[in-house]
């Protein structure tokens, strides 16, 4: 039997090597950085003790509400509107993930929603590339190696994704390696944003979707379809489109494109859980998913808002689902593959970081 297919411990599953596709900057602050930018700049905070504070936010997004839970990023994009709090996000996002075992993050952000106090979209930009390669180089001091790359979000209910696109294309040798649209799916569908997808297309560059989160199957079909995703965000509502009471389940037709044609879903557990997709990771389709062998990952979303991390993704996963460091390692692999930067880096990462390092682990 292969060392692979033992269960890890939770603390092996924190000195496994991740690959995170989807975080949100203004999700995964430090509440202590909250506080401190808060009584800076007169912010009014539910409470200032950090435990507290952690806390409200986790209670605040279990409400089931997708709306509810969008509601609390008031508080975190309110002390990001200055470059140096900006910078310092960015820097702790860095840093905290390295100390999780992130070895490769594409974290996003739409930097519209940081210029309320005068900050320009290429200042944001800046900012939060700033704050990435410090937190790099903070990490590594730690001993920890982590390369962490910005997504830029146009918000879908607003009219800025194309100016945000063509920045994602301006920046994209300086550490952007594409772009998003985020926001509320219901009412505003991918299509609305097509012209903007087209563009990047012709530019040769890279873009996921937020679809199938709170939206269902047609989301998928036109962020696929008409404007042509690389990957979903989420996705999880794919599974409308598959028969379970069959053995092997049945694939609808979009399921099985989505399938065959590998597009990568970016799978979030503990968000889906607090916005009512699943009561629990046992019955999140990320593992029905992984069975039938879509090319899933699996990710954070908004670490503060989830109260999560990877290493509480995965440890979780392998206590309701019975993973095993080879389901662990496939998730981050497939990430890797579905990563935005050219192909002979994923495969340096997989290749010399992610395959020995499960190797050793599993190994002990």
């Amino acid at each position: 039997m292969s060392n692979l297919t033992k269960k890890p411990t939770a603390e092996q599953v924190k000195r496994l090597p991740k690959a995170l596709l989807h975080d949100h900057l203004d999700g995964g602050l430090r509440p202590q950085t909250i506080i401190d930018i808060a009584k800076e700049i007169g912010h009014e905070l539910p409470t200032y003790d950090a435990t507290e504070l952690a806390e409200w936010f986790r209670a605040s997004c279990d409400s089931g509400s997708l709306v509810s839970y969008l509601e609390t990023f008031a508080h975190t994009v309110a002390v990001m509107q200055r470059k140096e709090d900006v910078v310092r996000v960015a820097r702790e996002c860095a840093v905290d993930l390295a100390r999780d075992g992130v070895v490769y993050a594409e974290v996003r952000m739409a930097p519209e929603l940081l210029t309320e106090e005068g900050m320009s979209l290429s200042q944001v930009i800046e900012s939060i590339l700033e704050g990435f390669r410090a937190g790099e180089v903070e990490a590594k001091s730690e001993g920890n190696s982590i390369r962490v790359l910005s997504l830029l979000c146009g918000m879908r209910q607003n009219e800025r994704s194309q100016e945000v696109a063509e920045l994602a294309v301006k920046y994209r040798d300086q550490g952007v390696v594409g772009f998003d649209i985020a926001g509320p799916e219901d009412g505003f569908p991918p299509s609305d944003q097509l012209d903007t997808f087209e563009y990047l297309r012709r530019e040769n560059a890279h873009f996921t979707i937020h679809a199938g989160e709170a939206y269902g199957l047609p989301s998928i079909w036109e962020a696929i379809q008409l404007c042509g995703a690389e990957r979903l965000g989420h996705g999880v509502r794919i599974t409308d489109d598959i028969d379970f009471n069959h053995t092997p389940a049945r694939l609808g037709r979009l399921a099985a494109y989505v399938r065959d044609r590998r597009v990568p879903l970016e799978m979030c557990p503990s968000s889906n859980i607090q916005t009512g997709v699943a009561d629990s990771f046992a019955h999140h389709p990320l593992a029905k998913l992984a069975k039938l062998r879509f090319r899933v990952t699996i990710n954070t979303d908004n670490r503060l808002m989830s109260a999560t991390s990877m290493s509480r993704e995965m440890t979780e996963m392998v206590k309701q689902c019975d993973w095993t460091f080879q389901d662990l390692q496939r998730v981050t692999i497939n990430a890797l593959k579905s990563s935005f930067i050219p192909f002979e880096e994923r495969l340096a990462i997989i290749e010399n970081v992610v395959k020995p390092a499960y190797l050793t682990i599993a190994g002990e």
